[in-house]
């Protein structure tokens, strides 16, 4: 008896997992699928599964053309199924054509004595796959980025400060997978609003990367936030940002800027908690200077962390980097709508950006 092993998330089964089992099946008698756990596909993926386990494999195990289903539990070997492999000892495994892993599991079935088939992909079926099948349900075709104005740093959890806080707010214009009117490495939490289109963890995304959490939970609440310090996103107040319409303009500095790297530089927290709490305050009486005076604390810290000064522009309240700074983009705030447009026309690399909030509907 011929014996074929296939592995996969089969998060959400689709009409391109049972072409593909069906045509694995071809290839010998008796065939296994192994499908990732929650642990596995938390871990590989970045998201919580969308089904339990259990049901996942009583809907394989539903299919005529798959003879045993197991579920991978391997977190800390090279593959999550070895063991399942082991046990099941294949003469083939069969992977897709896009398979990413294609060099390091022709090397394992060469050390175990396995044949590896990679199978194309059929016409109908090729396009479907479960980042967009969910992306359809939750219907994540855009998103908002986000301008932080205080307390950055204070949401990576261990430079997390009780009683301290981070203020940003949402902004437009949205970002798509298709369109992304701003450029990379901007400060803007692209990284975020990319892996929470792609339906992935946003905060554990950005966890990950060993930097904070306000990017996506901002970008998924939307608004004028406050959110306390700590290990996890716990919001504050959340107000409506209305009346910053018409106040903001974010400027190209002509260099792209990266968090991580800069993650462990010293900086002066004592100001940045400062500046939060400043922040904090302005945003609940809707106080333009107020906020403005959080803003150039924000920035003469990142000042004596070595960043460059910025350009003035006239009619400008105060200024600052974004996100992590050193490069992307620089945020100003004007007093009136007027000011921000002149500013625009004249300064190179300028774009207009408004607050956002989404409605209950």
């Amino acid at each position: 008896m011929k014996k074929v092993f296939v592995s996969g998330c089969y998060d959400i089964l689709h009409g391109g997992h049972i072409q593909f089992f069906e045509d694995a099946k071809a290839l010998g008698d008796h065939l296994t699928v192994c499908f990732a756990s929650g642990p596995v596909l938390e871990m590989t993926k970045k998201r919580k599964p969308s089904l339990p386990d259990e049901h996942k494999k009583r809907l394989i195990e539903g299919l005529a053309c798959v003879d045993k289903v197991v579920s991978s539990s391997d977190l800390d070997t090279v593959f999550d199924f070895l063991g399942h492999w082991k046990e099941d000892r294949p003469d083939i495994l069969a992977i897709t054509e896009d398979d990413k892993n294609v060099d390091l599991k022709n090397k394992v079935c060469a050390e175990y004595g396995v044949e590896l088939v990679v199978l194309p992909k059929r016409n109908g079926t090729a396009s479907v796959s479960t980042t967009s099948i969910l992306a359809g349900i939750k219907k994540v075709s855009e998103l908002p980025l986000r301008v932080d104005f205080a307390g950055g740093w204070l949401d990576v959890p261990r430079l997390s400060r009780k009683g301290a806080f981070i203020v940003n707010c949402a902004i437009t214009p949205k970002v798509s997978l298709a369109r992304w009117p701003y450029e990379k490495g901007a400060g803007l939490g692209g990284p975020a609003a990319y892996a929470l289109l792609q339906v992935k963890d946003g905060v554990r995304s950005e966890l990950d990367l060993g930097v904070g959490w306000q990017d996506p939970a901002i970008i998924d609440e939307t608004g004028l936030c406050v959110w306390r310090s700590g290990k996890t996103p716990v919001l504050e107040a959340k107000y409506n940002p209305d009346w910053l319409d018409s106040k903001m303009l974010i400027v190209w500095t002509n260099a792209t800027h990266n968090t991580p790297a800069i993650l462990s530089n010293e900086r002066d927290y004592d100001l940045i908690e400062k500046a939060s709490a400043t922040a904090a305050k302005a945003v609940a009486k809707k106080d333009l200077r107020g906020l403005a005076r959080a803003i150039s604390m924000s920035y003469k810290a990142q000042l004596g962390e070595g960043m460059k000064p910025l350009p003035a522009i006239k009619g400008s309240l105060a200024r600052k980097y974004l996100g992590g700074g050193h490069g992307g983009y620089a945020l100003y705030v004007f007093e009136t709508k007027k000011g921000r447009d002149a500013a625009l026309k004249k300064a190179a690399g300028s774009k207009a950006v408004e607050p956002y909030i989404k409605s209950n509907g």
